[in-house]
């Protein structure tokens, strides 16, 4: 083959490829959720110890996606599915549903697969999670969804107030555990062939990465201690005398037990980018 033939051979796979080449079509996406969701927007109440969630990373990273913040501050998927026809949920392309971790606090019955299927309405998060995904399929019967399980937490203080606090997932909760939960939202999803991000089980979100320390008085000596997991969780904290016990130094995965910090939104975000890019 001679020259002026590879070169006119170049050309046209260069043209094959400039015209074969398509941008990715705009796309709505509504993200359902509780607080991890919602605080999207609203990083001043989490005393700007974020600076943005994983909405607008993912944005970042797909910029041909347009999200819609549907998350509800300490809502259960329980009260998602008995208030679905009020939240005004719109249709769009992509929906993902991020919930679970209110109703294992707030001992909300799990249920059994079977009340999924039957449909038996919003007694359990089983039969939650049908009604939700229903209300969906109804508002765009072509929309691709997302299933998200919750992430591990461990002991939350609140940091507007300290009141408000919760011991972690490392024990159960009404006779539940948090995995529990985790593993029916992905049976969900096998059942459905719905995609599952398994937050519950990444690695990079184990117990003992959501905060380095967690600041308490020694028992003994009444002196402030950094404590490690798991040694934390047996030493008492009162909201009421004792200084918040978690200062900046004790971020890591979260800020404050509970919620992502920045670090761990944008783990979250990772996984999120990799499903959302298969939707194109």
């Amino acid at each position: 083959m001679t020259l002026r033939l590879l070169r006119q051979l170049a050309c046209l796979l260069l043209l094959i490829g400039a015209f074969s080449f398509r941008a990715p079509q705009p796309m709505t996406w509504v993200a359902i959720g509780d607080s991890i969701t919602y605080l999207n927007d609203h990083p001043e109440q989490t005393g700007n110890r974020i600076t943005k969630g994983y909405m607008t990373r993912v944005v970042e990273k797909l910029p041909y996606i347009k999200f819609v913040n549907q998350g509800h501050n300490g809502w259960t998927a329980i009260r998602i599915a008995q208030q679905i026809d009020s939240l005004g949920l719109t249709k769009a392309d992509i929906y993902s549903v991020f919930l679970g971790t209110n109703d294992w606090w707030h001992g909300k019955p799990l249920g059994h697969f079977t009340d999924y299927q039957q449909n038996t309405g919003t007694g359990t998060v089983y039969g939650s999670f049908r009604i939700i995904l229903d209300k969906l399929r109804r508002l765009n019967p072509q929309a691709h969804l997302l299933l998200i399980t919750p992430m591990p937490r461990t002991d939350f203080v609140q940091i507007n107030n300290p009141k408000n606090n919760a011991y972690g997932s490392y024990k159960p909760k009404t006779g539940q555990t948090l995995e529990s939960f985790a593993r029916a939202i992905d049976s969900i999803g096998r059942a459905e062939q719905i995609p599952v991000v398994d937050l519950y089980h990444l690695r990079s979100l184990r117990m003992e990465k959501l905060v380095k320390s967690k600041r308490l008085k020694n028992p003994a000596t009444g002196q402030y201690v950094d404590y490690r997991y798991p040694d934390y969780t047996t030493i008492p904290f009162n909201p009421a005398t004792d200084e918040y016990p978690y200062p900046p130094a004790a971020i890591d995965r979260t800020y404050d037990g509970l919620h992502p910090s920045d670090e761990g939104y944008e783990l979250i975000t990772r996984q999120l980018v990799r499903r959302l890019k298969a939707f194109r």
